[in-house]
């Protein structure tokens, strides 16, 4: 569930009166995301053209001096060719708003839908929309630090505890074991930019096996790029429980990075280390709500040992099982 705070139709209806966008006829919460609350509003101008616009209001996990950055890097995608969602100015040229005590944007709808078993095909086409975005993002002089890097992760693992023992029995003496070993190996010298840090399957949208949008962009950070294809590698070419992984979904993604951006051969050789630091990652923040959600709560829990099994896959890895070479 993603609506945290509910909005009256009336104070949307209100709202809508800053933008030229005609009058609301419908608004409806999106259950997708866990960050913010979202709600796709249709409206519906004089001349009778009907339009959508997805209303978000950001939670405590999105800091607002952080929006400014991510509206910045939109619009430059934007205009580079990249297909992203705009954030909507009102009359007055203001894009950051106030609505039922929360920062709210209103955003561009894009068209398309998520996959939840992507093909290779679409894996390469998925692929090949990162390289674009990194290609674009050149340009982009604006940075911001990546708070989930190795010493989040520390973080975020002395906050966990022995609590990740409750999870599954060792894991918080493998999750120390991983930090040391990615204390000592991670690749700090390969090329940095910016990167989306969280384009899993649900953040790319498709029609059949093309590429419509790339959307939430709320992680998006300076840090290794080639970082951000092995996040990807991780949450796209695995059974969702991690016990599978898919060489051809892998080969695919990988192809269709290198033909958009290309990948050097030191990020080839690093690879399997980047993905052994993604997949910590998502270990160590599904780890973490795990532990401080109730069990009953609204808020579906997403599984830790997920990720701990990609884990074990990448530390017995090569760079050729993952980029099929």
């Amino acid at each position: 569930m993603a609506v945290y705070t509910h909005v009256p139709s009336e104070e949307m209806a209100a709202f809508l009166t800053r933008y030229d966008t005609g009058e609301l006829v419908s608004a409806k919460g999106i259950a997708e995301g866990v960050e913010n609350s979202n709600y796709m509003l249709e409206t519906r101008r004089a001349n009778g053209a009907s339009e959508r616009f997805i209303l978000t209001l950001y939670e405590k996990r999105v800091d607002e001096a952080d929006l400014p950055f991510f509206m910045d890097l939109l619009d430059h995608l934007g205009a580079n060719g990249c297909k992203v969602p705009r954030f909507i100015a009102d009359r007055e040229g203001q894009k950051l708003q106030q609505l039922a005590g929360r920062p709210a944007c209103l955003i561009e709808f894009l068209s398309g839908i998520s996959v939840t078993e992507p093909t290779p095909a679409q894996c390469l086409a998925a692929g090949r929309a990162m390289g674009e975005l990194h290609r674009a993002s050149e340009g982009f002089a604006q940075e911001r630090r990546n708070a989930l890097d190795l010493p989040g992760w520390h973080d975020l693992a002395d906050k966990c505890g022995t609590h990740l023992d409750d999870i599954a029995p060792g894991l918080a003496a493998r999750v120390t074991q991983e930090l040391a070993f990615l204390d000592a190996h991670w690749p700090n010298a390969l090329e940095r930019g910016v990167i989306h840090a969280d384009l899993f399957p649900d953040n790319v949208l498709m029609s059949g096996d093309a590429v419509t949008g790339l959307i939430d962009f709320y992680f998006s950070c300076t840090d290794i790029r080639a970082y951000d294809l092995a996040i990807m590698h991780g949450a796209w070419c695995f059974a969702a429980d991690g016990g599978a992984y898919h060489a051809a979904r892998g080969a695919s993604l990988v192809r269709g990075y290198t033909v958009a951006h290309g990948l050097s051969q030191a990020e080839r050789a690093a690879f399997p280390i980047l993905c052994r630091g993604a997949a910590l990652r998502f270990l160590l923040t599904r780890a973490y709500d795990w532990i401080n959600t109730p069990a009953d709560a609204l808020v579906t829990r997403k599984d830790p040992l997920a990720y701990l099994r990609r884990l074990d896959f990448y530390a017995q890895a090569n760079p050729a099982d993952l980029l099929g070479a």
